[in-house]
């Protein structure tokens, strides 16, 4: 269940906040004269978001990509392909 608070508890309860996004893991709503105004959560919170929506945009972007070429690759051309690059990189 979403926790939805007016915005001025962000002055008034603001410790009890903090707690309650780093305990829950979920983000606070808040309000401002009854309407949605911002929303508040743990930095690990946002960046476990980020990188969720980065794979995302990612994984769309490769379907893209796929829809519009036929070359397919085996899974043991792109390991060794993944291999090849790690290998170049430590190498250097």
């Amino acid at each position: 269940m979403n926790a939805i608070r007016p915005v001025s508890d962000l002055r008034n309860n603001f410790a009890e906040i903090s707690r309650d996004v780093h305990e829950t893991r979920q983000p606070v709503f808040l309000t401002k004269n009854g309407f949605g105004d911002m929303v508040v959560m743990s930095m690990d919170a946002y960046e476990n978001l980020q990188f969720d929506s980065e794979v995302y945009f990612k994984l769309k972007e490769a379907e893209r990509e796929a829809e519009l070429s036929n070359k397919r690759f085996s899974s043991k051309e792109v390991l060794k392909s993944m291999r090849d690059a790690i290998g170049a990189e430590t190498d250097v």
